[in-house]
This record gives structure tokens, C-alpha cells and sequence, in this order.
């Protein structure tokens, strides 16, 4: 079959898929995701499932919750987005990005049925509640033991909300997506809790007074079992390690003492907790020591505090929202020893830019206004007039391209550690479309450098 595929047929889906309702805008409904998945049989209830929300730290929390569950032996396919590079990472069986046969065959068989649906419904079927169907045959079909679905925005409605989960998970919540998710924590929250399934297992990460209560009581509503950080499960302690942390959990069961975590940041940890209760509540059981520590030294998590390139040091981290960028700037400021911080910044226009640039102008020293290929990428010169309220005006530069502001950037840091006593570093954030891009751009960098 593949010998008759034409070679360009990946580009020719992604474009085809590029051409429905962005996944940016929402159109608040469950109806065109229950009419499709009607109509292909509801593959996301052939096997048992762990959804996951909350507002930062789902995808590196679903990366671990995959790697503990691989351990144990399960056969595991990962939803999550948005992607870095390729839109075949968000869709995941045994660790690797779905083939690009797989993608292609999968989107061929359920082609037919987006068309359906289309021409039934007031609205035609999403970019993301296409590419969520895709991962729940993938899921079937290439068949899997267990999914580990993130959910793209919100809850309740979100595309992934058709699945029948025995675990819920909830990271942090903060402020983002107001306009879809509503103006305050318990109005978010309110949404999110939304994918907690009768008599489950929900496990909530740490959360702020008013957002427990949102969430405890939508628990109760649904007659859940609660694991609550700080409560059922916990980080009893951690301390910096070359390359990462070493970390010591209390889970449900039992205490894992000693675990090597290869991620940068207390929040890190965090997710690692988060991630060892939702196993456990899924398994069930306790889980062998050794074995979780296995899990949690191979744990990757691209593009999150993400040092990319050596001499100088070059970061790159996805946060595009306050609550993101103060994990980043603190991380930066208490894990690493860094003279000087050169920041290369591309937002997009509908976030919380004040937010963002304030977080990120308590570890910075310098910032470079940029811009990513997006259309809803915010100009680089009004973001530099954003950035004078944080920063001086010899402190910011604009340069529109981005790979010419991180090459400035990175020259500028290596002139810097000439004459500097400690290192510098650049770090490249604003969003997932920046560190895409990012990672490219400096993988092209090492290529040239050979």
C-alpha cells in the first residue's frame, strides 16, 4: 500500500487539516465529537483511559504517566498537543510518534466520515476534533493497552471529554483562555472539572484555596474517589542534581525514595508526584521501587527548560502564560548559576502578554523582541513597547526574525562570557510555536557547526 501513497501525502493531510476551524477558536459543544465518534464505532472505549487537564504541565505529566505505565508493561498510546515540530508527535504508540504510514492510513479511513459529519452539523468538524478521532482509532487500531489523552482546552467541552476515563487527572490551574474558560480561577476550574466520569479516580495536583474547592466539590458531585497532593500523595523532598533533581515521593501506597529526575525545576517534581498517584490509582497497587525509578530517568520532555545547545547554554521553554513563564524564571534563577540571561521572546497576540513579561523580567537580564510564523504571532516591535514597562530601553532589542534574534542572542552571551567570570546563557520562550520553531532553528545551527 505505501508504494502507492505519494511521497508529499503527509503534507497534503496536514494542509487539508490546516484548513479546518483552528484549534485557537472554539465553538463550545461536545455534539460534532460525539456525532463522529458515534459514527466510527466510539473507538476511545475500547480500551481503558487517563484524561488529563489543568492549565500548565499536562503534557511532560502525561510523558511520565506513559513511561511508569511502559514499565509495568502496558502497551501505551499518548495524546497530547500542541506539537513542537510535527503534528505526528501529538499522537504517540509505545513511546514514538505515530508512523507516517500509520497518520496517513488513519486519517484516509476516517475521511469519509469528516465529510459526514460536516454536512450534518451547523458547524464543520475542528482542526483538533479531527486530529483527537485520528488518536482514538490510531488508539484501536495499532491497538494499544491503555490511553493517555490530554485534553487541548478546558473540559467539559474539549474534543477529548467523549472518553469514559477510570482516571482523572487535573495539574495546576491558572489563568488562561479566558475568553473561552470564563474571567476567574473558579469559573476555570468549574470547566475543567467538567472530565471528572462518575465513580472514577480523580487525582488533583496542589491548588489554590478557591480552585480546591471548585474541583473537591465536582468530585463529590460525581461520587469520585479524590487524591490530593499534600494530602494522599506528596514530594517529601528534593535537592539539585547534575543534569536534573534527585526527588523522594510519598505515593498513595508507598514511598519512592531516591528517584533521578533528568527535568530542571520544582515543578518538575510536582508533575513527577502528580504522575506516580495517577499509576497508582490506575494499577491500584504499589508500585515496585526500582521500577519507578527506571521510568522517571528516562523521562524527556522537549521543549520544557529544555537545554538544547552547549557553549553557550541555550534554553528553550514553552511557557506561554504567566503561570509558565514565573515556573521558567524561577527555575532559571535558583537552579542555575548564569551572569548574565539573554531572552529571546515571541508571543502570541491573544495571551497575557503584561503577565508573561513581568514573570520573565525577574530572572532576565536582556530581552530580544521576536516573532514566530504564526498568525496570531504579536509583532515584535509592539511587544519591545510591552516590555518597556519591565525592562530599560538598553536592556531590549527588537529583531523580527527569529533566528536572527537567536543568533544575536547567542553571540551576544558569547562575547559576554569572554570577558564574565560566570556563564551566560540565552533562553528562547513565549510559546510552543516559538520553541518549535526554536528547536529547528538550532538543530539547524548544530548541522552547520559539523
Amino acid at each position: 500500500m505505501s508504494s502507492s501513497l505519494p511521497p508529499n501525502r503527509l503534507n497534503e493531510i496536514e494542509q487539508e487539516l490546516n484548513k479546518r476551524w483552528p484549534e485557537s477558536k472554539i465553538e463550545p459543544t461536545l455534539d460534532r465529537i460525539i456525532a463522529l465518534t458515534d459514527a466510527l464505532g466510539s473507538p476511545q472505549l475500547s480500551y481503558p483511559s487517563i484524561h488529563i487537564a489543568g492549565t500548565n504541565g499536562k503534557t511532560t505529566t502525561a510523558r511520565m504517566i506513559d513511561q511508569l505505565l511502559t514499565e509495568l508493561g502496558y502497551r501505551v498510546g499518548r495524546y497530547t498537543s500542541p506539537h513542537l515540530e510535527s503534528f505526528t508527535e501529538r499522537i504517540s504508540i509505545k513511546g514514538q510518534p505515530i508512523s507516517d504510514q500509520q497518520m496517513i492510513t488513519t486519517y484516509d479511513d476516517i475521511a469519509l466520515y469528516l465529510d459526514l459529519i460536516d454536512s450534518r452539523q451547523p458547524f464543520p468538524i475542528s482542526y483538533f476534533e479531527a486530529l483527537t478521532a485520528m488518536a482514538f482509532v490510531a488508539f484501536a487500531e495499532y491497538p494499544v493497552d491503555v490511553g493517555v489523552i490530554e485534553a487541548g482546552m478546558g473540559g467539559q467541552w474539549d474534543a477529548t471529554n467523549v472518553l469514559s476515563s477510570l482516571v482523572s487527572v487535573m495539574t495546576p490551574i491558572g489563568f488562561d483562555h479566558m475568553e473561552y474558560l470564563g474571567n476567574t480561577l473558579t469559573e476555570i476550574a468549574q470547566t475543567k472539572a467538567g472530565i471528572f466520569k462518575p465513580e472514577s479516580n480523580v487525582v488533583l495536583a496542589a491548588q489554590s484555596s478557591e480552585v480546591a474547592k471548585v474541583l473537591m466539590a465536582n468530585v463529590l458531585k460525581v461520587s469520585a474517589i479524590p487524591f490530593r497532593e499534600g494530602v494522599e500523595f506528596s514530594v517529601k523532598k528534593r535537592s539539585l542534581a547534575v543534569g536534573g533533581q534527585l526527588i523522594s515521593l510519598a505515593g498513595i501506597y508507598a514511598d519512592v525514595e531516591d528517584i533521578y529526575l533528568p527535568l530542571y525545576g520544582d515543578h518538575q517534581s510536582n508533575n513527577a508526584g502528580l504522575a506516580l498517584a495517577s499509576v497508582e490509582a490506575f494499577a491500584g497497587v504499589k508500585l515496585d521501587e526500582e521500577l519507578v525509578r527506571q521510568a522517571f530517568s528516562k523521562i524527556k520532555s522537549p521543549g520544557r527548560c529544555e537545554i538544547i545547545y552547549q557553549d553557550p547554554t541555550v534554553i528553550i521553554d514553552a511557557a506561554h502564560n504567566p503561570h509558565g513563564a514565573a515556573a521558567i524564571a524561577k527555575t532559571i534563577s535558583t537552579e542555575f548559576d548564569f551572569q548574565m540571561v539573554v531572552a529571546v521572546v515571541a508571543v502570541l497576540s491573544d495571551k497575557d502578554v503584561d503577565g508573561i513579561l513581568q514573570q520573565l523580567s525577574t530572572a532576565v537580564d536582556y530581552i530580544i523582541t521576536t516573532q514566530s510564523n504564526s498568525p496570531r504571532a504579536l509583532d515584535s516591535a509592539e511587544l519591545a513597547k510591552i516590555a518597556s514597562k519591565y525592562f530599560k530601553p538598553e536592556q531590549i532589542e527588537v529583531i523580527s526574525d527569529l533566528g536572527g534574534a537567536i543568533t544575536y542572542a547567542i553571540e551576544k552571551v558569547n562575547l559576554s562570557n569572554q570577558v564574565s567570570d560566570g556563564p551566560g546563557a540565552v533562553l528562547i520562550t513565549g510559546s510552543v510555536v516559538t520553541a518549535g520553531m526554536a528547536r529547528g532553528f538550532i538543530s539547524r545551527l548544530k548541522g552547520v557547526s559539523k
